[in-house]
């Protein structure tokens, strides 16, 4: 792996883990805006908790060496999660500044999976 390649695959990833933790906390103490926002897009408020644990879960996932079969799932449950916030909002006709952020997440995902290293591939 080259250098260029390594640095675009941390700076990527830190950013990925950042953007999923920060998105994840909130979800998990369920902030009044979030609620709100899920609520317009249809979800029930109890799917903050779950896409709040599995975030997180993935984050860790994503950084911890090794099992590259679990750090396969937590790229394409972040694909899933991103795709489908960028769908929602799209679908309800929302402004580009709410479906930016999960575009930008989908990005860094998708940046991260493709520039990530040789050890954590799983073939």
């Amino acid at each position: 792996m080259t250098k260029r390649n390594k640095i675009i695959y941390w700076v990527a990833t830190l950013w990925l883990a950042l953007g999923m933790t920060s998105t994840g906390v909130v979800q998990l103490i369920k902030m009044k805006e979030e609620v709100a926002k899920m609520t317009q897009l249809g979800y029930p408020v109890y799917f903050l908790t779950i896409l709040g644990v599995w975030k997180i879960l993935g984050v860790i996932a994503i950084l911890i060496p090794k099992y590259p079969l679990i750090k396969e799932w937590a790229y394409a449950g972040f694909f899933f999660a991103m795709s489908g916030a960028a769908i929602s909002h799209f679908y309800i006709a929302h402004p580009v500044s709410e479906i930016f952020p999960s575009l930008l997440l989908l990005v860094l995902t998708i940046v991260s999976w493709y520039f990530r290293p040789a050890e954590r591939k799983t073939l």
